[in-house]
């Protein structure tokens, strides 16, 4: 339901705070494109980690970024304890029309960014988190896809929706410097998979093995196989390839964000866990077969069905926020390497049934 906000006077620059990852970031651009649709003239400044500067950038709804230095009880970042008092004077130097909290429920961030003395505080809150304009406040939800708890807070502002589509503006430059890691491995034309073993946590990982089987069957069917994952995932990447019967292109710790971004577009299929590579595939409109161990499918799975499919077992212990499995991994081992292998070869041979729009693809501003 739609709260009666009013707004007197359009707010001229807002602030908009969600210290997040990847993925968590990248579900946040239909509440953003909300906002910047409803206030178009305004300045939107985003408040976020700093890997997310590049990536801010090149959004057409963001104007301006801001380094959030961490905060005591977000684990995202360790709080840099002494840039805290500078920051918090430069957000009260803003002097923000309208702050929004996008982070989440707000039980932490809430006094800090009402420490930021914005005109007007907007956000989530639970009953007893602080909330000074409670008309501008909503609760967290529960349930549900991240990116429509997002917009669940600018549906209660009254701020009309813009879709549901992600995005993740490439540049030429990034293609170039993929096609260029491609071509420096003697690999020319022709469709290709990429395959990304790796994730942040052990518990949300399938087995290596089981990856190298199915790339092996996919290999078979003529795509060729690219490796990718950061040089601290070397050691897994080198397990798959080990395993592996058919020849690789092994591009693990060569790719900055960008070209493996540019990497998975221009890929026939993405075959990876649930991560966050997972959700630039669901970004770029690229075909995907995601093993999803530990994590909340309903709220992290691709919103496009039709292009994505999510492989899972509903075990007991689900969502799991254990860094190593505790147990036996049953979420992973439950999910076969013949049932992977079947969808990601009717992915390969039928790569864009008919679904849902394609998520847009804007240009990154130069």
């Amino acid at each position: 339901m739609t709260a009666a906000v009013a707004w007197p006077v359009a707010p001229r620059r807002i602030g908009v705070f969600r210290a997040l990852m990847l993925g968590d970031m990248l579900c946040a651009v239909p509440a953003l494109r909300a906002i910047s649709a409803r206030w178009p003239q305004a300045e939107l400044v985003l408040i976020g980690l700093p890997w997310a500067r590049e990536w801010a950038r090149r959004l057409p709804m963001v104007q301006r970024f801001v380094e959030f230095p961490g905060w005591p009880g977000l684990p995202e970042r360790e709080p840099d304890l002494a840039a805290l008092p500078g920051w918090l004077q430069a957000m009260q130097a803003e002097r923000f029309d309208l702050l929004l909290q996008l982070h989440g429920s707000g039980s932490v961030v809430n006094h800090l960014l009402a420490a930021c003395a914005p005109q007007r505080l907007a956000g989530f809150a639970e009953p007893d988190d602080l909330a000074p304009e409670p008309a501008l406040f909503t609760r967290w939800p529960r349930q549900g896809h991240e990116i429509e708890r997002l917009l669940h807070l600018t549906d209660h502002l009254g701020l009309p929706r813009q879709g549901t589509a992600m995005l993740l503006p490439l540049a030429e430059e990034d293609r170039a410097r993929a096609t260029a890691l491609l071509a420096a491995e003697g690999a020319g034309g022709g469709p290709y998979a990429c395959v990304h073993a790796g994730a942040r946590f052990s518990s949300r990982r399938w087995p290596a093995e089981r990856f190298a089987a199915v790339a092996d069957q996919l290999a078979r069917q003529g795509l060729r196989i690219v490796l990718t994952g950061s040089e601290g995932e070397r050691p897994l990447v080198q397990q798959l390839r080990q395993a592996m019967r058919q020849p690789v292109i092994d591009l693990t710790g060569r790719t900055d964000f960008w070209s493996l971004a540019a990497l998975v577009q221009g890929a026939r299929l993405l075959l990876s866990n649930d991560t966050g590579v997972s959700h630039v595939a669901a970004a770029v409109g690229t075909p995907s077969v995601v093993v999803s161990s530990g994590s909340d499918v309903a709220r992290w799975a691709p919103l496009d069905t039709g292009r994505h499919t999510v492989l899972w077992a509903d075990t007991p212990c689900r969502p799991c926020g254990h860094e190593h499995c505790p147990y036996q991994h049953e979420c992973a081992l439950a999910v076969g390497v013949d049932e992977v292998a079947a969808v990601a070869l009717r992915r390969a041979i039928d790569p864009a049934p008919a679904a849902p729009a394609a998520p847009r693809t804007e240009e990154a501003t130069p």
